[in-house]
């Protein structure tokens, strides 16, 4: 059984464990404590019976009229506590929190074209994919943008996919 709560900057480092992963970012310190003043709410620890990180998340809500959104910057989960649920879990948490709270359209999140597995599992989610971003992982690997409609965006115009991908250099990618 696990325990949800909100992560915390002792947390940071304890989580070594769940970021060992080739297709999890992990980002300075200064990142996290960001995320962690500004949007407290949208960031989510799930510890083991034992106090074991199993995996987080981090997030936000940003953009302007229809582009209001709640955003994943981060979900992961350790490999030995994979295909439990946790990450759908996690995902639920955001959605909820996006459409209750904050009355957001939409959801999304940036996630490398070649991570196949999760790419399947937001798909099963209910997330598409509506733009690739070129060069966005440190200019060498492209990201699909995934969203997913909340209940404000009726027409779902959201989830509309672009045409034609778009340059990392395109984006206005705030923190």
């Amino acid at each position: 059984m696990a325990t949800t709560r909100r992560l915390t900057t002792d947390d940071l480092y304890k989580f070594n464990l769940v970021n060992l992963d080739p297709f999890t970012v992990t980002f300075n310190m200064h990142f996290y404590f960001q995320y962690m003043s500004q949007w407290p709410d949208f960031q989510k620890v799930m510890l083991s019976p034992n106090g074991t990180i199993m995996g987080y998340m981090i997030g936000k809500a940003e953009g302007t009229g229809e582009n209001w959104h709640g955003h994943v910057s981060a979900v992961t989960v350790a490999p030995e506590y994979r295909r439990l649920g946790l990450a759908r879990k996690l995902m639920d948490f955001i959605e909820e929190l996006s459409e209750k709270i904050f009355n957001c359209y939409f959801v999304d999140l940036f996630v490398r074209v070649t991570n196949t597995v999760a790419i399947d599992m937001y798909k099963n989610f209910g997330y598409v994919v509506y733009k690739t971003v070129k060069e966005y992982y440190s200019g060498n690997e492209d990201a699909y943008d995934m969203r997913k409609a909340l209940g404000r965006d009726v027409q779902r115009k959201s989830m509309i996919p672009l045409p034609n991908p778009v340059h990392i250099s395109d984006l206005k990618i705030p923190l």
